[in-house]
């Protein structure tokens, strides 16, 4: 699918405020559902709907079983893996700044990698702009630390680290093994993917509570359609037509337009140190993401 032009330039902004969104939605949904069985039910409804978009369409599906596996695996690590994380974490002891500090090392981690994994070259102004983004992330976050440091579970943080890496992982996958996919087709599987993987551990750990409340409702109809089809599809143009650590840069600007939605929605103060932080991401986002 051919983006136009004003796609292209309203993409990356749109991308950071529909990514962004998610605090609220999280903030409506935890209190009412035990989370993985939550994603799992957002996985499922997810693909149906783009299921239905695609045949209508008339949309190529994912060719033979390396295909549909490319593709799930890619599900696994953006959705399963990286979602599954941050929420088991943050129900489990990690505050949710903390857990924005901790998935605000994905820039770094994609520098790391793309090279080794993707032969693609970080300049010298993009390591910059990613250290520079990583600064203004941690300002943006640091007002939320309180005095509470050490006192965080330990496996609840690695896991919220292994999810920061799954990302990671899954969009250099998905830039090496997507690039003549149909992105509505690629999608499709990729939530199968995140589902089936999703599903056995919910199983396990959980007992699948889903509060039958308008909250859960409007959280879910939001993370359906405006995160995991919205944002998410936007994340995978974004992969296609950019660099693997430009794309990731973008992501230091998510706490920031969280901060500002938390202070619009829910009257949480900004202090001058996150109004900072936020010029700062954002000064090193421009950088990171030029070229």
């Amino acid at each position: 699918m051919p983006a136009s032009n004003a796609l292209v330039r309203l993409a990356p902004p749109l991308f950071v405020f529909l990514w962004a969104t998610g605090f609220v939605a999280a903030r409506l949904v935890v209190p009412h559902a035990d989370p993985l069985t939550f994603l799992v039910l957002r996985y499922v409804l997810a693909a149906a709907i783009l299921a239905v978009i695609a045949v209508a369409a008339r949309a190529p599906w994912p060719i033979g079983a390396r295909g549909w596996a490319d593709a799930m695996i890619a599900g696994v690590l953006i959705q399963a893996g990286y979602l599954g994380a941050v929420f088991w974490a943050i129900k489990h002891g990690v505050p949710a700044g903390i857990s924005a500090l901790i998935a605000g090392l994905q820039p770094l981690v994609t520098g790391m990698l793309v090279g080794w994994l993707l032969g693609e070259r970080v300049s010298a102004k993009r390591w910059a702009g990613i250290a520079i983004g990583f600064l203004g992330t941690a300002l943006v976050v640091a007002p939320k630390l309180g005095g509470a440091a050490g006192g965080f579970p330990p496996l609840a943080v690695a896991v919220n680290f292994l999810g920061t890496v799954s990302i990671t992982l899954g969009t250099i996958w998905q830039k090496r093994t997507a690039a003549a996919a149909d992105l509505r087709t690629n999608a499709v599987a990729q939530f199968l993917g995140a589902a089936l993987a999703t599903l056995p551990v919910a199983l396990i750990l959980e007992n699948g509570r889903l509060d039958p409340v308008p909250e859960l409702f409007i959280g879910l109809s939001w993370s359906v359609v405006a995160l995991s089809i919205g944002a998410i599809g936007l994340l995978l143009v974004l992969i296609r037509r950019g660099a693997v650590a430009g794309v990731a840069a973008l992501l230091y600007l998510v706490p920031p337009v969280s901060a500002l939605m938390a202070y619009v929605l829910f009257g949480e103060a900004l202090s001058p140190l996150q109004i900072l932080g936020m010029l700062v991401a954002a000064a090193g986002v421009a950088l990171a993401s030029r070229g």
